[in-house]
């Protein structure tokens, strides 16, 4: 699936360095942006589903917290790189550099054995087909049966609402700074990369300190800020900035990306208590769904951007309505907190058992306690019969 993705990208990228009729034709250039989203939405779901099962198969509480500060740090990498190269070479060496990065990635993938992941290995590679059928609607009863449960549907159907519910103006704006205030798009991707920084701070202060604070606390903070966020670009637009005694390049450089960073760390606290929740052999399989619902969530949401923006008459040579919009964003944002009562209070907690008066096989699952959520108690792991003597 991961080799999969990464060669619809190629796919995608490729034409668009080597053959220059692709990037000047219409449908050719979506054709390639819609291969290019498919392999990066199918990677990002391969991707959560390795972390979900590698964590809970090797008992590491907190993996998904390390994986979103590897993807900030590559984040803020290659916004740095494309940020530098961007004024120096033309678009179509970029896109040649990008497909010859993951013609590198896809090397790197075929040659290294998914049993060296450290995870379980399917058992239908050995078994006929009608095991591998059988197989599936096991696996398809099981994600039935997880996500029926309330504990898991009602925050991760509060999740997906709050995404999809806010209409994305995100391409309306880009296009006012571009051509109405004239920044430079090296601005603006400068913007990505202080953007991914704070991302991994939060990150970071997360894994250190918020795991403590009760996640519907936590949750609507996030979700206020978030809304509050989206103001900025009203600001902008406003040139509320310039009478503040900002200038638009500074102002765009710190608060541009800032929306897109506090989305993207929202769903840290959900993926960490997802996983925690899973049942154990369903990991791959409901992290899978809840990232497939996000990018659908996530393409009803620009969906709505594009619809909110031909309603109230927002077009390239009219921005006038664009204020209106950014306001309807930010009221949108706040009617999820309407429901919040969805999200559990309480983070899973888990109970470390002491060293004292251990066994040897107590001692080495001593990491493997009670998930404590809403007075619910749910077992990470079954325990050996042996150490629950």
């Amino acid at each position: 699936m991961k080799n999969f993705s990464v060669l619809l990208q190629i796919l995608s990228w490729g034409p668009l360095a080597l053959v220059p009729v692709v990037g000047k034709a219409l449908p050719t250039l979506m054709a390639c942006v819609l291969l290019s989203n498919l392999g990066a939405s199918i990677e990002e779901v391969a991707k959560d589903a390795v972390v979900a099962e590698y964590g809970q198969k090797h008992r590491m509480v907190g993996l998904q917290s390390y994986a979103f500060m590897a993807a900030a740090a590559g984040g803020i990498l290659g916004n740095l790189l494309g940020g530098y190269i961007l004024p120096k070479v033309p678009p179509t060496t970029m896109f040649l550099m990008f497909g010859v990065l993951l013609s590198v990635q896809l090397t790197i993938s075929l040659s290294v054995k998914e049993g060296s992941l450290g995870l379980a290995q399917p058992s239908h590679y050995d078994v006929p087909r009608k095991s591998i059928s059988e197989s599936i609607k096991k696996q398809i009863s099981n994600l039935v049966m997880a996500i029926s449960e309330e504990s898991i549907s009602r925050p991760l159907t509060w999740l997906v609402a709050s995404v999809a519910m806010v209409p994305i103006l995100s391409g309306s704006i880009f296009c006012y700074q571009t051509q109405c205030l004239n920044l430079d798009p090296s601005v603006i991707g400068m913007s990505r990369v202080i953007g991914q920084l704070t991302l991994l701070t939060l990150t970071v202060l997360y894994d250190r300190y918020w795991k403590k604070v009760s996640l519907r606390k936590l949750i609507g903070i996030v979700q206020i800020s978030y809304a509050s966020s989206l103001l900025l670009d009203f600001i902008l637009v406003r040139q509320i900035n310039l009478q503040l005694g900002i200038p638009n390049e500074v102002f765009a450089l710190c608060f541009s990306g800032l929306a897109e960073t506090l989305a993207q760390f929202k769903l840290l606290p959900f993926s960490m208590l997802l996983a925690s929740l899973c049942p154990q052999g369903c990991e791959g399989s409901l992290t899978s769904f809840s990232a497939s619902t996000l990018c659908l969530s996530s393409i009803a949401s620009g969906f709505l951007g594009i619809g909110l923006a031909s309603l109230i008459g927002i077009t390239s040579q009219d921005y006038s309505s664009l204020p209106v919009g950014i306001l309807i964003q930010f009221l949108a944002a706040l009617v999820p907190l309407l429901w919040i009562h969805h999200v559990p209070m309480s983070q899973p907690l888990v109970e470390k058992v002491g060293k004292k008066g251990m066994s040897k096989r107590t001692r080495k699952n001593r990491r493997v306690g009670k998930v404590v959520l809403d007075s619910v108690y749910v077992y990470r792991r079954e325990r050996e019969s042996g150490a629950q003597k």
